[in-house]
């Protein structure tokens, strides 16, 4: 009777490999970062500047996850000195910010602009994808809180708008 072969075992990253992603992270102020090749799966994550970044090391990775749900999840905060209140749409994942589809196009939001559930407001580009963000609310554009290029972090503001 033949054998069956071992079962694949997680391939390890080497500690240079680790180095680089750390120095990745704190180059770029970022507070946590996910790596995923094949069954292996690598969370970092920075509790606070003071704090080493914990490791998660080996674990296979399951399923993709699904979006967050609270991209553009309305959280009012009154700006000091004024009335209104506002729905702010954060960031849904890790990654670098674009305002425009490309360098030398018009951003897809200014300040004043009307958008709808449907409505893309920016690019979150992540491992080399780029990831449409809608803005899942209907209002009126009052403070855009990136700048364009600028590196995100997940549940970072990146605009603040009066509800429609």
């Amino acid at each position: 009777m033949p054998q069956k072969p071992p079962p694949k075992t997680p391939r390890a990253m080497d500690i240079k490999q680790i180095k680089d992603l750390i120095k990745l992270m704190t180059d770029n102020d970022l507070g946590e970062l996910e790596v995923v090749e094949g069954a292996t799966k690598i969370h970092l994550k920075r509790q606070s500047q003071a704090a080493p970044p914990v490791f998660n090391l080996g674990v296979p990775a399951g399923p993709p996850a699904a979006p967050a749900a609270g991209a553009g999840t309305a959280a009012p905060a009154p700006k000091a000195g004024a009335a209104e209140e506002f729905i702010e749409i954060r960031s849904p994942m890790v990654g670098t910010y674009y305002a425009a589809p490309s360098p030398d196009t018009e951003a897809y939001v200014q300040v004043g602009a009307a958008v709808h559930d449907d409505s893309v407001v920016c690019i979150l580009e992540a491992m080399k994808v780029m990831n449409e963000i809608k803005a899942e609310c209907s209002g009126v554009i009052r403070e855009i809180c990136v700048k364009n290029a600028q590196p995100v972090e997940f549940g970072q503001v990146l605009f603040r708008l009066t509800p429609a």
